[in-house]
């Protein structure tokens, strides 16, 4: 069979300038800002797993992969890093890459957690999980529908069926889509995973945030993200069984840790965007 193939003129536009068709470099007040973050998170007794979530998550919605393998080396030079391995660091950020694709879509978790994986160090890569684990099975779908309906609870608890209700009359497939494609599949965590860097109940609401803080536009989604992190800690589900205690997190979801949240996501947007804020949907730029 004969492939088509695309004309130069047709390649040309799709690379344009304008069109800022690959990824977002990282410029040098990244690095300065994510150890400003580190120091910070430090200082605030938030730990390691929260603050390189945080970071990946608003990496990964600003297309910047550079950042990311900046936040893998600095988890291993943290204080930490003597309870931790490199493998474990790139284990966490590539769950939370994977994570991002409920928020921010397939494409850029596609191309940043190949970019990351491809700047690792041989024997990190070789370390990591090749085995799948949300694969549906006749066996496990309907416990994993349940799951996902649970996260979803927990995180809209007090108006989880209305949303529900609201969200069919804009499209009857839309919550089938939301709770089986996301919440069952990639929000809740499949019970017999065995992960070693589980991103739980408590670090999948600060993915949340961090994507939409960064991405803008979507406030309405901001507040119920951080009205879900809340909710972990004032119903218990930051404590259920099998999810790990997450150093700092009851006080990320109080007020002044909620404002943290935010000011962090919004450092590290102007910083990887060199002053010119978010490159998750700016619109075609002008040509010049």
């Amino acid at each position: 069979m004969t492939m088509s193939k695309l004309s130069e003129a047709v390649k040309t536009l799709i690379n344009a300038g304008h069109a800022k068709a690959g990824y977002t470099r990282a410029s040098p007040q990244v690095q300065p800002a994510l150890e400003r973050l580190v120091t910070d998170a430090h200082d605030k007794k938030v730990g390691l797993p929260a603050w390189v979530t945080l970071s990946t998550a608003v990496s990964a919605t600003m297309n910047c992969p550079e950042a990311m393998t900046q936040v893998f080396h600095l988890a291993n030079s943290s204080n930490a890093q003597s309870r931790r391995t490199p493998a474990q660091n790139a284990e966490l950020i590539r769950e939370v890459g994977l994570k991002c694709i409920s928020f921010n879509g397939i494409p850029r978790s596609i191309n940043t957690l190949g970019a990351f994986y491809n700047s690792l160090p041989a024997d990190v890569a070789s370390a990591l999980s090749k085995t799948a684990t949300r694969e549906y099975t006749p066996q496990n779908v309907e416990t994993r529908k349940k799951d996902g309906l649970a996260v979803w609870d927990s995180i809209y608890l007090g108006f989880e069926r209305k949303l529900l209700d609201k969200l069919a009359k804009s499209h009857p497939d839309l919550p089938v889509h939301i709770i089986n494609g996301h919440y069952a599949n990639l929000l809740a965590n499949p019970r017999d995973a065995g992960k070693q860097e589980p991103v739980g109940r408590v670090l999948t609401s600060i993915v949340a945030i961090a994507c939409l803080r960064a991405q803008t536009g979507v406030g309405p989604q901001v507040v119920s993200h951080v009205f879900g992190l809340r909710k972990a800690y004032e119903h218990g589900d930051a404590h259920a069984e099998g999810e790990q205690p997450v150093e700092g997190g009851e006080w990320l979801a109080s007020d002044e840790g909620n404002l943290w949240l935010l000011e962090s996501v919004d450092k590290l947007v102007h910083a990887i965007g060199g002053g010119e804020g978010t490159t998750f949907a700016p619109g075609i730029r002008a040509k010049l």
